[in-house]
């Protein structure tokens, strides 16, 4: 059976942290609060509860699932090499609703799907979602619904689609984008923009130095 606590009562937020940290150290679910949507999270470290993630969202391997970090610093040991570029998006956009795809660093021992080396990271702008990733770190989440359905904005979506799936609903709220976050591919010397989200795209294009047009797949 699993368990809603709202986040806004001090009391209620404490008792939430410390279940999903047991949680998820067991192998088991959350469903948490972010500053986009809402998301299902899984030990990033643990294989087997990434698949049970996968299967919860009725999602294959083909689709890997993004990580949560709660600083800056952590992308140093995740990532092969930090490039300018990345770090300059990171000031600029972290905390927030900005992904980034990298390329992972080989010693990593985690299995997100077929990510064929590289990884999703973004630092959300969230005070329950950070609280949590800086006591157990990094943590694969993925946006907290059926594959195909419509994401969720409240825990009540969340929980009305994946019931038991989760051990812990953390109550934040409702999300303040309600936008997913903007996806960049940095793998490559050009950047990309693999989905237009929260942060537009001349914003990116303005940090990075480039056209709003060179991040467009196809564009010339």
């Amino acid at each position: 059976m699993s368990t809603v606590y709202d986040c806004s009562e001090a009391d209620a937020r404490a008792a939430g942290l410390t279940a999903s940290r047991g949680a998820l150290k067991s192998g088991r679910l959350v469903v948490m609060p972010t500053d986009t949507l809402y998301g299902i999270a899984a030990d990033a470290f643990d294989g087997s509860a990434v698949t049970d993630l996968l299967r919860a969202k009725g999602r294959g391997r083909d689709m890997p699932v993004p990580v949560l970090v709660g600083s800056w610093n952590t992308i140093d040991g995740l990532v092969q090499s930090v490039r300018p570029r990345t770090r300059d998006l990171i000031r600029a956009f972290w905390p927030g609703a900005l992904s980034i795809v990298v390329q992972q660093a080989p010693s990593l021992a985690w299995d997100l799907g077929d990510a064929q080396g590289t990884v999703m990271l973004r630092m959300p702008l969230h005070p329950v979602a950070l609280e949590l990733l800086r006591e157990v770190g990094p943590l694969a989440v993925s946006s907290a619904n059926i594959s195909g359905s419509a994401p969720a904005t409240t825990v009540t979506e969340a929980r009305e689609q994946l019931g038991g799936s989760a051990a812990v609903y953390l109550d934040g709220g409702p999300a303040d984008h309600a936008v997913a976050s903007t996806i960049v591919d940095l793998t490559s010397d050009r950047a990309r923009i693999l989905r237009v989200g929260a942060i537009p795209t001349e914003k990116i294009a303005e940090v990075l130095g480039v056209t709003a047009e060179s991040l467009v797949p196809g564009a010339s």
